[in-house]
């Protein structure tokens, strides 16, 4: 339990797994796979650092209606990575059933 971040009332926390250390990208891809195994649909948003606690992040794309392929997901988090360097991302996977986010989690800090 040594790798839970204490809480510091000068920090912002959000998100799954936002008091963890960062994911490795294996991590990430074993989150991607319960996501993709799950049924659910991935969709990735992005926005800058100091708007991170804003209700509106810019959707990459549309969601990836019926994606089932990891590497896929993962390409276009490295494209979006790519053209927003400075931006934090983050993966939701929206859940059919429940009509709602199934999880969310950052991929990338800026």
């Amino acid at each position: 339990m040594s790798d839970v971040q204490p809480y510091a009332a000068t920090e912002r926390k959000g998100e799954t797994f936002s008091y963890l250390p960062a994911l490795t990208p294996d991590e990430i891809r074993q989150q991607i796979q319960f996501l993709v195994s799950q049924g659910w649909n991935p969709a990735l948003e992005h926005t800058e650092p100091e708007k991170s606690f804003s209700n509106y992040w810019y959707l990459w794309k549309l969601p990836f209606f019926g994606e089932t392929s990891v590497d896929r997901i993962l390409a276009e988090i490295e494209e979006c990575r790519r053209v927003n360097p400075t931006h934090l991302i983050r993966l939701i996977g929206f859940d059919n059933y429940t009509q709602s986010q199934g999880t969310a989690f950052i991929v990338h800090r800026g």
